[in-house]
């Protein structure tokens, strides 16, 4: 099915033609989810299709950043008490808890998108006019300092350039990963803040980072999935200059999945570095 064209002139047009989906699925494990988003990257460079998934986590997990150090830096029998999963992410960042959250990802081929940082400031645009719809008063961040190294600090402990913020504080989250062709960004939006739990994880961890902004905080109720799915599809339709159309998982898509999630599920994977 072609992509449908816009009810009214895009605001802005990066690139006249460019395909997007939508889909929104159930929460599933970790595995399941980092599985499933290799498995998008994998179509789009077969399509050429730019995908949006929007989803949550049927366990609360860390998720570890690709090239995170974190082998031997958590309290891994509390982490079990607590009833926390663990799995590492494709793309890069460092950890994050999901559970309180939203996660979004976006694949797309990468002869399309720009460079890093241009692929970055498109997807930011749409999760910006897409929390602004929705009444959050966001703001992309320009940092005055480098920023921190992947180490055993929370995702949230900072705002990196280019992220979003609510009064200075970071929001959203989101990290980048390329191979062959093909793009694959995740992004964690705020719902409550259980972020500073991490910190109480890590086996020396220093004092809690400094709350987060969230969703919540800034709307004063904590909206659904598919609230943020809607709104981020009118955003596409507003700066893309395209409706988004749904996408399924079909069988095709289901076995590049289950090809995919043994790594994973594998400690050598997690627990690489």
């Amino acid at each position: 099915m072609p992509c449908l064209p816009p009810v009214a002139p895009p605001m802005h047009t990066f690139n006249p033609g460019t395909c997007w989906r939508l889909i929104v699925t159930p929460s599933a494990g970790g595995a399941e989810n980092m599985a499933l988003d290799e498995a998008l990257m994998e179509r789009a460079r077969e399509t050429n299709e730019w995908v949006l998934r929007v989803y949550s986590w049927s366990t609360p997990t860390i998720s570890l950043g690709r090239n995170q150090s974190a082998r031997g830096g958590y309290d891994l029998e509390r982490i079990t008490q607590l009833g926390l999963a663990i799995v590492r992410r494709p793309t890069g960042g460092r950890a994050i808890l999901h559970h309180r959250e939203i996660t979004y990802s976006v694949t797309a081929p990468s002869a399309e998108a720009g460079d890093l940082r241009q692929s970055y400031d498109r997807i930011n645009r749409i999760l910006l006019d897409a929390l602004l719809s929705l009444g959050v008063q966001a703001a992309v961040f320009s940092p005055t300092s480098r920023a921190t190294s992947p180490g055993m600090s929370p995702c949230f402990d900072e705002p990196s350039s280019g992220e979003l913020t609510v009064g200075g504080r970071k929001l959203a989250g989101s990290a980048q990963w390329r191979v062959d062709g093909a793009l694959l960004q995740h992004g964690s939006i705020l719902i409550e803040d259980d972020q500073r739990l991490l910190s109480t994880l890590a086996i020396g961890g220093g004092a809690p980072p400094p709350p987060p902004a969230t969703l919540s905080e800034a709307l004063g109720h904590s909206p659904a999935v598919d609230d943020i799915a809607v709104a981020l599809g009118e955003a596409i339709e507003r700066l893309e200059g395209v409706r988004p159309i749904s996408l399924s998982i079909d069988s095709a898509l289901r076995a590049r999945a289950s090809a995919l999630i043994v790594r994973y599920l594998d400690p050598a994977w997690t627990w690489r570095r």
